[in-house]
C-alpha cells in the first residue's frame, strides 16, 4: 500500500510523515512531496528510523513521481493561519494549491483515496470534488475532508472537564470543520452528564480550539502537531480498512448523501473501496438541533465558494 503526503516539508507534513513511518502497516510505502528542496532530506531522515515502512522524498514543481501508484493521498500543502485570520482568509492561496494538486492526482493516481487536510476544509473539499468531476474520475467514496482533529479535541476537552481518562471518552462531531459549523454531539457521550452551561462552554471551546492554538503560538503558526496526529489516525485507519480490516469507523467531511448539506461530517464505516457505508449521526438534543440548523447557511456558502472557484478558474 502506497501513501503519498503532499506538503510533506511543512509543519503538519513533517510530523504526519513521522507518525505514518511509525504507525503504518508493515511494508507500506510512504512517498513525500513538497515544493521545498528539503523534502528528500526529510525522507532520508525518516528512513533512519527502523520500521519496515519504506520512505521516498520528492521536491520541485511536479508531484508526479510521488503520486505514481499511490493508493492514498493526504494533502496538507498550503499556508497556515495567523492571528487575526479565520479560515476564509486562507482561501485565495490554498484554493489554488488544492486545485492544482488534486488535478495532478486525477491525472496520475485517479483511483487513489484523497484526504484533504488543507484549510478551509469546508471549501477545499468542494474544490477537490469539482476538479475530480471535470477530470471524469470523481468517486465520492474516496474523497475525505479530515476532521479527526475536532474529534480528538472534543474528547480531550470532555475528559479534562470531567476528570476522565481520555481513552474512555468518545465524542461524535458532525457538520463542518470551522467555527460554528463544528458541532460536538455531547448529548451522546456515554456515562457523562453535562449541565446546560457546560454544554455551551464545551461547544464554544471545541469550535474555537484552532484559534486557541493560533493565539498561543503568538504569530508562530497554527495547529500542526495535533493536526498531524489527527491526520495520522485517520490515514492509518483508512489504509487498514483498504487492506481489509473490518469495523473501522471514523468521522470525516464527505459527499455522503446527507439531506442537510452536499458535504457533511458524520461517522463512516470504512472499507476496501473507501467509504463502505455512511452511518447516521444519531438523535440530537434540542440545543444541538438548533446549532445544526444555524450552521447550514455558513456551510452551504463555504461549499458554493469552492464550486465557484473552480468554475471561475478553468
Amino acid at each position: 500500500m502506497k501513501i503519498a503526503v503532499l506538503g510533506a516539508a511543512g509543519g503538519i507534513g513533517q510530523a504526519l510523515a513521522l507518525l505514518l513511518k511509525l504507525d503504518l502497516p508493515e511494508n507500506s510505502s510512504l512517498s513525500l512531496y513538497d515544493i521545498a528542496p528539503v523534502t528528500p532530506g526529510v525522507a532520508k531522515d525518516l528512513s533512519h528510523i527502523p520500521t519496515s515502512v519504506h520512505v521516498d522524498g520528492y521536491a520541485g514543481e511536479d508531484p508526479t513521481p510521488a503520486l505514481e501508484g499511490a493508493d492514498v493521498v493526504l494533502i496538507s500543502a498550503g499556508v497556515a493561519r495567523k492571528p487575526g485570520m479565520d479560515r476564509s482568509d486562507l482561501f485565495n492561496i490554498n484554493a489554488g494549491i488544492i486545485k492544482n494538486l488534486v488535478g495532478k492526482v486525477a491525472e496520475v493516481a485517479p483511483e487513489a483515496c484523497i484526504g484533504i487536510i488543507t484549510n478551509p476544509v469546508n471549501t477545499t473539499v468542494a474544490i477537490a470534488s469539482e476538479v475530480l468531476k471535470k477530470a471524469g474520475v470523481y468517486n465520492k467514496n474516496k474523497l475525505f475532508g479530515i476532521t479527526t482533529l475536532d474529534v480528538i479535541r472534543a474528547e480531550d476537552f470532555v475528559a479534562e472537564k470531567k476528570g476522565l481518562p481520555e481513552e474512555h471518552v468518545r465524542v461524535n462531531v458532525i457538520g463542518g470543520h470551522s467555527g460554528t459549523t463544528i458541532l460536538p454531539v455531547l448529548s451522546q457521550v456515554q456515562g457523562v452528564e453535562f449541565s446546560e452551561q457546560e454544554v455551551i462552554e464545551l461547544t464554544d471551546r471545541i469550535q474555537n480550539a484552532g484559534t486557541e492554538v493560533v493565539n498561543a503560538k503568538a504569530g508562530g503558526g497554527s495547529a500542526t502537531l495535533s493536526m498531524a496526529r489527527a491526520a495520522s489516525i485517520f490515514g492509518v485507519d483508512l489504509v487498514r480498512a483498504l487492506l481489509g480490516k473490518q469495523g473501522i469507523i471514523q468521522n470525516a467531511y464527505v459527499d455522503g448523501g446527507n439531506s442537510c448539506s452536499p458535504f457533511f461530517t458524520q461517522p463512516l464505516l470504512l472499507g476496501k473501496k473507501g467509504i463502505e457505508r455512511v452511518l447516521p449521526f444519531g438523535e440530537l438534543s434540542p440545543f444541538e438541533e438548533q446549532k445544526k440548523q444555524e450552521m447550514l447557511s455558513v456551510l452551504h456558502a463555504d461549499i458554493q465558494k469552492g464550486i465557484d472557484f473552480v468554475k471561475n478558474n478553468d
